[in-house]
């Protein structure tokens, strides 16, 4: 069987047909790998970028969380809940596409607008903590989209990954050596051609 799962390929046709789908496997494995390439440099900038975005969020939410024990100490758990906006803040992704893997590019998050019927918090440590949170939560919407960029990036170079390695290891070398099969076939058969070409060009001229 031939790896087009078809009957074996014979003749010159056959080699024909070999060859031109050895070079488009080989094409296209070059292909892959260059996307490759593009897939797993583009993940390790978004890594290099979550961990960046990681450390700016936990800078964020460790000084969130200084005010927030401020201002519950000054004003007790009912200054708390009085502060909280009724509203809730929410997050606009910005999508882009690399090799056919959409994926996050930009975030921008709207924080919450406090009403004029709303108490504000009562003191000012609730005050920084409000905008400290603010921070923290854009800082949070920031890592969320590096980090699902470069999951997403990095399950295409996986399934990338395997479809180079079908071609080089299996596709590939069937190919070749059922073009090798075909090949010698045409050789044998060309040289007994000749033979017999020989041998009846020596019986006419006796």
């Amino acid at each position: 069987m031939s790896p087009q799962g078809g009957r074996a390929a014979t003749g010159r046709a056959g080699r024909l047909r070999l060859r031109r789908g050895l070079a488009t496997a080989l094409r296209g494995a070059d292909l892959l790998e260059r996307k490759l390439r593009l897939l797993l440099d583009r993940e390790r900038a978004a890594r290099r970028t979550a961990e960046d975005a990681r450390r700016v969020w936990v800078e964020k939410l460790t000084d969130a969380e200084t005010w927030l024990l401020r201002g519950v100490l000054l004003g007790g758990e009912r200054a708390l809940a009085e502060a909280v906006p009724a509203n809730r803040a929410h997050v606009d992704v910005e999508w882009t596409a690399l090799m056919g893997v959409r994926h996050p590019a930009e975030v921008e998050c709207v924080a919450p607008v406090r009403s004029p019927a709303e108490p504000t918090p009562s003191n000012t440590a609730l005050t920084h903590a409000e905008t400290a949170y603010r921070a923290a939560i854009r800082a949070a919407a920031e890592l969320a989209a590096h980090q699902a960029a470069a999951d997403l990036l990095a399950a295409e170079a996986e399934r990338t990954r395997r479809r180079v390695r079908a071609l080089r290891r299996h596709w590939i070398p069937r190919l070749q050596a059922e073009l090798g099969v075909v090949e010698l076939a045409l050789e044998e058969a060309e040289h007994e051609e000749a033979v017999r070409r020989r041998w009846a060009a020596t019986r006419r001229d006796r």
